[in-house]
C-alpha cells in the first residue's frame, strides 16, 4: 500500500498516510490540529538498479535528479 504525504493548510504540519491508490485524495483530518483543510503533496522518490556492468544507475527522480555528477557521494546530497 502506498504512502502519501499531506500538508495541513491550518497549522502547516506535514504528515504521511498509508492508503490504497483509490483513496489518495479522500478527505482526511490533520493529526496535529484536527483541521480539515488538508491537501495531498506531490512526492518525489528515487530508486537505483545495478546495470549490466555492475554500476549503480538511477532509475527514478529524486532529490538529486538535477545533479549531473551521477553520484550522491560527489555532490553531498
Amino acid at each position: 500500500m502506498p504512502v502519501y504525504e499531506y500538508v495541513c493548510q491550518g497549522c502547516q504540519a506535514k504528515f504521511e498516510l498509508r492508503r490504497g491508490f483509490g483513496h489518495a485524495d479522500d478527505p482526511t483530518v490533520c493529526p496535529h490540529c484536527q483541521g480539515e483543510q488538508v491537501r495531498r503533496l506531490m512526492s518525489t522518490f528515487a530508486c537505483f538498479s545495478k546495470g549490466d556492468g555492475g554500476a549503480t544507475a538511477s532509475v527514478g527522480g529524486g532529490g538529486c535528479s538535477g545533479c549531473s555528477s551521477g553520484s550522491c557521494a560527489s555532490c553531498g546530497h
